[in-house]
């Protein structure tokens, strides 16, 4: 049997990875400034990390979630207190699409709607809900195409003429859009986003699967216009590597029994990762890192890069270039070893390096490029 082939795949093989560092089975060393999509938070093979996992899976795996598993209360807690948001509920599955998709269909239950704004642009996942909500119609298949979404500008007034209809549930965005190019809306839309979807009945679903975990600056980039979505639908960083994925929810919304369920979604080694991620994220003050050194790198390449516009927030940075930057991308990788990533937008050059990268590391970037 083969295996299916879902990217391009580029002709390196990693084998040993520690911090910002990649080997492959040449030997050959690499800097990752991508963190596989964003999903290394906390570096590869943190001594934390491997320790909290190794413990876990010595005691107990996995079991269903229709016993009680201590855990998953714990990391809930430890979320809550880290981010900010200690009066939510935790749900937790395996992705972000899965999030994303849990997240939508909680907005219909609780509002009786059927109607998803989204923004052009956006990527939330592939699963069924979640691509429906995506704007890329070459991965929309003829059977998730029948949601009812509509797709806009950042534009107020277009996002208020769709919530009169008054068949909105959920009006879903990324504060900051990653495979759309580090594309941001303004601090005041979403706040003006936020007051339109409490006046006319929407949920506003943050979409942080990306953005999330300190990859912005703060703990969610939505946190920087001051606002307190419904839903917040998380994955990537969260695990460092292991699939987990959750959904935060506003203590209002009100679920019963058997509207949302998982059978891999918050296990013991799931959660055992992300409250290592949580721990040493507190531990190394990696939010404030990011915030820090990503305002060195964003001021320095404004001053060298020769780039049209440098986008993002923290360590989730956009270099914007009048020309594709695929040969770029190709050239950074095979003349100087450096992982960097593309976008939908295919002049955008995506930077999204572990929170706990260092300046050194930074500079050997900077150089390269």
């Amino acid at each position: 049997m083969e295996l299916f082939d879902v990217y391009p795949l580029v002709d390196i093989t990693p084998v040993r990875a520690l911090g910002a560092t990649l080997w492959d089975d040449q030997g050959r060393e690499y800097l990752d400034f991508y963190g596989g999509h964003a999903v290394i938070s906390i570096g590869h093979s943190h001594p934390h990390y491997v320790q909290r996992l190794t413990e876990q899976v010595q005691r107990i795996g996995f079991y269903s979630n229709s016993v009680q598993i201590p855990i998953q209360r714990e990391l809930a807690e430890k979320l809550g207190r880290v981010s900010g948001y200690e009066d939510y509920a935790l749900f937790l599955c395996n992705s972000g699409a899965e999030a994303n998709e849990n997240a939508l269909k909680l907005a219909s239950f609780h509002t009786g709607k059927t109607r998803v704004i989204a923004f052009k642009g956006a990527f939330h996942g592939r699963t069924s809900g979640a691509v429906a909500a995506t704007d890329n119609p070459k991965i929309v298949a003829p059977f998730n195409a029948g949601h009812a979404i509509s797709f806009l500008d950042y534009d107020l007034a277009a996002v208020e003429q769709v919530l009169h209809g008054g068949d909105v549930c959920a009006v879903i965005i990324e504060p900051i859009q990653g495979v759309g190019g580090i594309v941001s809306p303004s601090d005041e839309f979403l706040r003006e986003l936020a007051g339109l979807c409490r006046q006319h009945g929407a949920l506003l679903v943050a979409d942080e699967v990306q953005s999330g975990y300190g990859r912005s600056g703060r703990f969610f980039a939505h946190q920087h216009a001051g606002i307190r979505p419904d839903i917040i639908s998380v994955a990537k960083g969260m695990g460092n590597g292991f699939p987990i994925g959750g959904i935060l929810i506003a203590p209002e919304l009100k679920a019963s029994h058997g509207l949302l369920g998982t059978t891999f979604g918050g296990n013991h080694l799931a959660c055992a990762a992300a409250l290592a991620v949580l721990e040493v994220m507190e531990q190394e003050n990696l939010v404030e890192h990011a915030a820090e050194l990503g305002h060195y790198l964003r001021r320095e390449l404004e001053a060298h890069a020769g780039a049209e516009e440098i986008r993002g927030r923290g360590l989730m940075v956009g270099i914007k270039y009048g020309f594709p930057v695929k040969n770029l991308r190709d050239q950074l990788l095979a003349e100087h070893h450096i992982f960097v990533g593309n976008a939908a937008d295919p002049t955008v050059l995506r930077l999204l390096p572990p929170l706990n990268i260092t300046k050194a590391e930074v500079d050997r970037f900077l150089m390269a490029l």
